[in-house]
């Protein structure tokens, strides 16, 4: 399954009420989405027709979110008004904007997607999807952080043991999506600082020099699981439905946990 193909399935599954995406190119991947959407980019170039209520902000990512309200969009701008008119519920422009669906696909540079994690992190919840792009490199040349080939995924593999190492209350599921692999991270916490806290010391760990080393099981993705696999897992029901109803992550979370665990190739 190419990756645009299994991004289709994943906003069916997880019956998302939102999307945020950065890095958005072309647009290819923006068009999948029919809800309120935030598309963040500081050189987008879009030429696919969008099909959704959608804020393309022409900045960097961290530029979006040193903002006062970045998700302000998502609520229905800076009136209850503006609510009703697009059948939003008012009372939503007093509540906690939470992401449903985000996707990381910016600057190919893990501590640039560690950022990225970071302040979607924020506006997240345990119910929340947060996928990452090119997570699995063909080979080393691919993972370069200096570009050197045409398909380059750069360094963003390193997010794998990153966030095992440092944040095991989450779980990651790496998938074997065409051509360079993806990784869905199910269980965020607004109110962790770890990898705050932390990104000097990680950054001094994990920014070498080329060639990356980078582990054979990413490069021969022993530890992926199919698309098609986790698309099809039976937990998406549940988990859909206990964001919906607010359910709260001492309740929903450990269900959760053991539900995608089963998938077998997870951390």
């Amino acid at each position: 399954m190419k990756r645009h193909e299994f991004l289709r399935e994943l906003h069916k599954v997880t019956a998302n009420r939102n999307y945020l995406e950065i890095g958005v190119n072309d647009g290819r991947s923006l068009t999948l989405s029919r809800v309120p959407s935030i598309a963040v980019d500081p050189a987008f170039k879009v030429v696919t027709e969008i099909r959704c209520d959608v804020h393309l902000a022409k900045a960097t990512s961290d530029d979006f979110f040193a903002r006062d309200n970045p998700l302000a969009h998502l609520r229905g701008g800076r009136h209850p008004l503006r609510q009703l008119a697009r059948n939003r519920s008012p009372f939503g422009y007093w509540q906690r904007t939470t992401l449903d669906l985000s996707f990381i696909d910016g600057m190919h540079l893990f501590e640039y997607a560690l950022r990225d994690f970071i302040n979607i992190e924020k506006h997240a919840d345990w119910a929340s999807v947060i996928v990452f792009d090119d997570m699995l490199p063909r080979n080393i040349d691919e993972a370069a952080r200096d570009r050197h080939t045409n398909a380059w995924t750069g360094d963003v593999y390193k997010l794998v043991e990153i966030l095992n190492r440092h944040r095991p209350d989450l779980v990651t599921v790496l998938v074997d999506t065409e051509p360079t692999g993806q990784l869905v991270v199910f269980g965020a916490d607004p109110s962790s600082t770890v990898l705050k806290d932390k990104y000097d010391e990680i950054i001094a760990e994990f920014e070498v020099p080329d060639p990356q080393k980078v582990p054979e099981s990413i490069l021969e993705r022993t530890v992926s699981v199919k698309p098609e696999t986790l698309v099809g897992a039976g937990f998406w029901g549940p988990l859909v439905k206990a964001r919906n109803r607010g359910t709260k992550r001492a309740r929903g979370w450990e269900p959760l946990r053991r539900a995608v665990s089963q998938l077998g190739t997870v951390r």
